[in-house]
């Protein structure tokens, strides 16, 4: 573990947040975690808005550095600690990082739109009392549904999305995943794929996952 924390602002149940808390635990970096309260308005407070100029969650600070965006968070923290904790997150050479920035990025241009759509408008529409979108609900699960047939067909060739190890490929789709598979009613587009079930159960079980979702549990707000 490190002697100096590291700070991340903003709230677990943010699947931004996860991702990053995920990827820390992953490298056993030792962290502050600074919840922000997003409906009294705390991520657009002037001070806030020094370390996150767009207003939004999460902010990362390593003594005066700050970033932003929890993909890019996620490669500083594997780049910076390589060497501790899972030493295969961001890969060892250049071939196996070209394979994990290729999925990153099929996650973050394929998978989290209409992931992330069916996580708003299922999981916190209703806690939100926010009318859901019917018609946007069923485009995002049947582009969802084509982005996992694509997976799935990879997930017959090797365990994980970029090889044979876990990577930040595979963590980041943790975050809409857990909300889609635990939370609501289309878990099935993830179970009853073989592959990507499978896949999905491994990646699920991982120690530094099933801590996120505890903080993230003791964090919901009682209904």
């Amino acid at each position: 573990m490190t002697s100096t924390p590291v700070k991340v602002y903003g709230p677990p149940l943010s699947t931004a947040v996860s991702r990053v808390l995920a990827c820390l635990l992953e490298k056993q970096v030792h962290f502050e975690l600074i919840n922000v309260n997003m409906s009294k308005g705390e991520h657009k407070s002037p001070d806030y808005l020094k370390i996150q100029p767009f207003g939004q969650v999460p902010a990362f600070q390593d003594d005066n550095f700050t970033l932003f965006e929890s993909r890019a968070i996620c490669r500083y923290i594997s780049e910076k600690y390589a060497s501790q904790g899972n030493i295969k997150l961001y890969g060892i050479n250049p071939l196996e990082k070209a394979s994990i920035e290729q999925w990153i990025e099929a996650e973050s241009q394929s998978f989290n739109p209409p992931s992330g759509s069916l996580v708003f408008q299922l999981a916190f529409a209703p806690r939100m009392n926010i009318k859901q979108d019917e018609g946007l609900i069923k485009q995002s699960k049947e582009k969802l549904a084509k982005v996992l047939d694509v997976y799935d067909r990879r997930l017959g060739e090797s365990r994980y999305l970029a090889g044979d190890d876990f990577t930040l490929a595979d963590l980041s789709h943790l975050p809409n995943a857990q909300y889609l598979v635990n939370g609501t009613d289309v878990g099935e587009l993830f179970t009853s794929r073989d592959n990507v079930g499978r896949w999905w159960e491994e990646i699920s079980s991982r120690e530094s996952w099933k801590k996120v979702v505890e903080m993230q549990s003791s964090s919901f707000p009682k209904s």
